[in-house]
């Protein structure tokens, strides 16, 4: 049988071909399949996704009409392919909460119509419940998946909740703004043809509704009574071991470090501030049930804020500035506050008014100046007036360190980053005297004691520290130094390095017989000096004290009560006994 088929094959001529039988045909389509069953697999086809029941077929484009029809002659390529980027999430919009719109949001989107809108804002889900962060933004406690639209809504009205709309972007206040610009800029222009003076500082008003310290203390007894700072009740305190006590922590932390604390000169309020633009104002009382409250802030957008002092010797204004040029007043009697910028003729060493001390009698306010070219300057002004008064420079490579006021109010001591000191005469405004101070790597910066006991001639000053970049704290007695006896290098009384990072800090206390110096470049860098024995506390911080990162400190006017401020915005208290 086999020869016979194979007689017949050769018998065939290679021009001919066989027909295809209906098996082999069948074959070939299992295999290969066919083109007429590739349409008709196409026609039968139908897209899962089409049976959302959110979407309808009179939102669907033609060409996706086409598509399923089997119509696609007259499709462009294009049309015959998309992405799908997530298609789960196309299958729970009906499992999310279909939440009315408040009238907040509702308002909102009638005012402001949005330019562009994201149509994958509908596909997103988001998770509010799983997310710590995002817990705020809820309705209810057991809210927790919202769509891409409703969860920006949230975010945009929890913003304007935190950063209320300005004036510049309202409308209806934009006009009242612009009018009173008008108005204030015409004063000012008035004021300056009337009184146009290189001496002149450019002062505004600006009312940010604050109360004033008589309507904050009326209900407070306690706070209307004076702080005694007489001598006959000052406490001699002992070396070596000091008796200290903590007391009750100001209330809350603050959203930043604290760069300045502050007491008030007769009441027992605690100022405080740093980078989060608001300044803080405590009252000092640790007795239950709610010691230390906080009383009023005062916050000023973008104005991180570096130095915040009390105007001594009455305590009704405080003065705040910033890395700008100009600073704030703000006076406690009636609550307004005034922004003081320009010093004409002076803005080439003024650029930045962040480094500022008052004067101990009221009269003077020095700030350090930016200019270091051949040393640096002390921009001397009028504390009531705000007017330029003088300008006190230092040799020397770096420029200012540091300065500080003779204890009368009538001069001042600057020290140069290079060691030099320069002792500076208010009455006679002219520099009387240069001294160097010994060792001196680096200095960063300095203090004076205001316990008395000194020249008359020299502020009455008994004691002066200088700090420097090394850890060393130099200590000097100038009971025998004057005008024209002041020794060109001096021999400290002691040398202090207990410290071994940059010194940071110098405070002596109003009475003058104690010095707490610091380091913020370390943790619990803290050391408290008695004088005038200049011995070191031994007993007094611990290895448990929890002191931190120190970023200021200050001493109540009875010298009783010490504040440590810290990195983490907390600031603690310390009453000293003995």
């Amino acid at each position: 049988m086999l020869d016979e088929m194979i007689d017949d094959f050769e018998g065939l001529d290679s021009d001919e071909i066989m027909e295809k039988d209906k098996t082999e045909i069948e074959l070939e389509k299992l295999v290969f399949g066919d083109e007429l069953g590739f349409h008709e697999a196409l026609k039968s086809y139908k897209d899962p996704s089409t049976d959302l029941p959110d979407l309808v077929d009179g939102d669907r484009q033609p060409s996706e009409r086409n598509a399923e029809q089997g119509n696609f002659e007259g499709l462009d390529d294009a049309d015959l392919f998309f992405l799908d980027s997530n298609p789960s999430i196309l299958n729970v919009p009906d499992l999310l909460p279909q939440s009315k719109p408040d009238q907040e949001t509702t308002l909102s989107d009638d005012a402001n119509t949005a330019a562009w809108v994201d149509s994958d804002d509908e596909r997103i889900v988001v998770s509010l419940a799983s997310n710590s962060r995002l817990r705020k933004l809820r309705t209810t406690g057991s809210e927790d998946l919202v769509n891409g639209k409703e969860y920006s809504k949230r975010l945009r009205r929890q913003f304007e909740r935190l950063y209320p709309v300005p004036d510049w972007a309202n409308p209806s206040a934009a006009k009242h703004v612009g009018s009173r610009k008008r108005r204030k800029l015409s004063l000012v222009s008035d004021s300056s043809e009337a009184n146009a003076s290189a001496d002149d500082m450019s002062v505004g008003s600006y009312d940010l509704s604050t109360q004033p310290l008589a309507e904050l203390l009326q209900n407070t007894c306690s706070l209307t009574q004076l702080v005694s700072t007489s001598s006959d009740v000052r406490k001699k305190r002992r070396p070596e071991v000091i008796d200290i006590h903590r007391t009750k922590d100001v209330s809350t932390a603050q959203p930043s470090a604290i760069t300045n604390l502050a007491f008030h000169p007769v009441h027992s309020l605690l100022l405080s501030s740093g980078p989060s633009s608001t300044l803080f104002l405590h009252h000092i009382s640790p007795h239950p049930p709610n010691p230390n409250p906080l009383l009023t802030t005062l916050h000023l957008s973008s104005t991180s804020l570096t130095t915040s002092l009390f105007h001594l010797p009455a305590g009704n204004k405080i003065f705040l500035s910033g890395r700008r040029r100009y600073f704030h007043v703000w006076d406690l009697n009636t609550g307004k506050v005034e922004k003081v910028s320009r010093v004409i003729g002076h803005g080439d060493v003024q650029r930045s008014m962040e480094r500022f001390k008052l004067s101990p009698c009221g009269r003077w306010i020095g700030f350090v100046g930016s200019g270091r070219k051949g040393g640096g300057t002390i921009n001397v002004l009028d504390a009531n007036t705000c007017q330029w008064i003088a300008e006190v420079r230092v040799e020397g490579r770096g420029g200012v360190a540091d300065f500080d006021w003779w204890g009368n109010g009538e001069g001042l001591v600057v020290a140069g980053k290079g060691g030099e000191i320069v002792e500076w005469d208010g009455r006679e405004r002219r520099v009387i005297a240069r001294w160097v101070d010994e060792g001196a790597i680096g200095t960063t910066v300095m203090a004076l004691g205001q316990g008395g006991g000194g020249s008359k001639a020299l502020g009455d000053d008994r004691w002066v520290a200088v700090g420097s970049s090394s850890g060393i704290v130099n200590v000097y007695d100038r009971r025998k130094w004057g005008p024209e006896s002041v020794p060109v290098r001096p021999k400290p009384v002691r040398a202090f390095d207990q410290l071994t990072t940059p010194v940071s800090h110098l405070e002596f206390s109003p009475d003058g017989q104690l010095l707490c110096m610091t380091s913020r470049w370390k943790r619990d860098a803290l050391r408290l000096i008695h004088l005038p024995s200049c011995t070191v506390y031994r007993n007094w911080p611990t290895a448990s004290t929890p002191l931190g990162r120190i970023t200021a400190i200050a001493w109540s006017p009875t010298s009783e009560i010490m504040a440590v401020a810290n990195e983490q915005g907390k600031i603690r208290l310390w009453e000293i006994r003995g």
